[in-house]
C-alpha cells in the first residue's frame, strides 16, 4: 500500500488530470507511479516532458529500456524493474532470457546492450563521474558523445520515477506483476 495518495482521474489536482488520462490511454491502466505523481503536478509534467525528450534520443528503444531496468535494478525499484521489463519485452522486442539477465545485472549476450548496462551501472555507481577507463570501453562499443549524455539523461528520468516509487513504496500494479524480477523467467 502506498504511503502516499495514488490519485485517480476524480481525485487529482486539475493540472494532474490530463497526465493522467494520458497514462490511461497509452497503459490501458493507471500506473501507481502515476498516481503518486499526481499529488505534485509538476512533478508528473515531470515526468512526461522529460519521457518525451528521452524518447527523442539517438538511443533506440530497445537501449532505453536497457537504462532504465539498469538504473531501476540499481536504485533498488521493483516497480520501475517489473514496469520498463514488460516494455521491453511488448514494444522493444527483447527475449525473456535477455530481460532476466538485465534484472539480474547480468550479460545479455548482446555487446552493445552489454557496454550500455555496464556504462549505465558505472554512472550511477560513480554519480556521473566514471573512469576514462570506462567511458571508453563505451565509446568504443560504437556509442557517440551524444549518446554518453543521452544515457545521462535517461538516468535522470530513473531517478525521478525509482525514487518517487521507494519513497511512496507504490504496489506493483496487476497488469506488471508477471515481469517482476523472480517472477519473471527466462
Amino acid at each position: 500500500m502506498s504511503r502516499l495518495p495514488l490519485q485517480t482521474l476524480d481525485t487529482a489536482p486539475e493540472a494532474s488530470r490530463p497526465f493522467i488520462e494520458r497514462a490511461q490511454t497509452a497503459n490501458g491502466f493507471v500506473p501507481n507511479l502515476i498516481g503518486v505523481l499526481a499529488n505534485a503536478p509538476a512533478a508528473l509534467e515531470t515526468y512526461f516532458t522529460v519521457g518525451d525528450i528521452n524518447a527523442r534520443s539517438s538511443l533506440t528503444l530497445a537501449e532505453r529500456e536497457v537504462v532504465q531496468i539498469t538504473a531501476a535494478s540499481l536504485h533498488g525499484c521493483e516497480f520501475c524493474v517489473s514496469g520498463h521489463s514488460a516494455i521491453a519485452l511488448k514494444k522493444a522486442g527483447f527475449d525473456t532470457a535477455a530481460v532476466v539477465a538485465l534484472q539480474q545485472r547480468g550479460a545479455t549476450g548482446n555487446a552493445r546492450f552489454d557496454a550500455l548496462a555496464a556504462f549505465t551501472r558505472a554512472l550511477v555507481a560513480s554519480r556521473g563521474a566514471v573512469g576514462d577507463g570506462e567511458l571508453k570501453a563505451f565509446t568504443d562499443a560504437g556509442f557517440t558523445p551524444a549518446q554518453v549524455l543521452e544515457v545521462v539523461l535517461g538516468v535522470s528520468l530513473a531517478t525521478l520515477c525509482n525514487f518517487a516509487n521507494n519513497l511512496a513504496r507504490n504496489d506493483i500494479n496487476p497488469q506488471l506483476q508477471d515481469f517482476r524480477p523472480g517472477v519473471l523467467q527466462a
